[in-house]
């Protein structure tokens, strides 16, 4: 299984409440570029929430030095102490929910913490959990094999 955050664009009024919730936790400000959720306007009072969905993990393949990997209950993590900044997940992403700012030395996504989710006044917001497919397994696939090391069915992405 995987742990993710689930977004309802539809009941997203842009209030901002779950980016200040995050970038308050994470970074200790009020500041929606160091959010780990983004909230985007579409115009016409629309808005599509980004975070990242757990699933894809083409940056745990990317990183060069293995400071991403996947924990037990299925979310993408990042070791800070292991990262050295090359930025190749934020460049991998394809829904650009790795997030970067400047003035931090490592990125940064969401970890489906649920503060987002309890600070959202309308609902748009939820923890949740999704099968593992064979489509998220593949980034270890293929790092495995550029390391290569032989794969076995799930334990392909088991951390050590």
């Amino acid at each position: 299984m995987i742990k993710y955050l689930k977004m309802d664009d539809q009941k997203c009024v842009g209030c901002m409440s779950c980016a200040t919730a995050c970038s308050m936790a994470y970074a200790k400000e009020d500041n929606p570029a160091k959010a780990r959720i983004q909230v985007l306007g579409l115009g016409g009072g629309r808005f599509h929430l980004v975070a990242c969905d757990q699933e894809c993990r083409l940056c745990v393949a990317e990183c060069p030095v293995q400071a991403i990997t996947v924990n037990k209950q299925g979310v993408v993590m990042i070791d800070k102490k292991l990262c050295v900044g090359c930025l190749a997940c934020v460049a991998v992403c394809p829904i650009e929910a790795m997030r970067f700012y400047p003035a931090e030395s490592t990125p940064y996504k969401c970890v489906a913490c649920g503060i987002c989710v309890k600070a959202c006044p309308k609902g748009a917001l939820e923890i949740a959990e999704k099968e593992d497919s064979p489509a998220s397994r593949f980034p270890f696939e293929a790092a495995a094999a550029a390391r290569k090391e032989p794969t076995t069915g799930s334990d392909a992405g088991a951390q050590k």
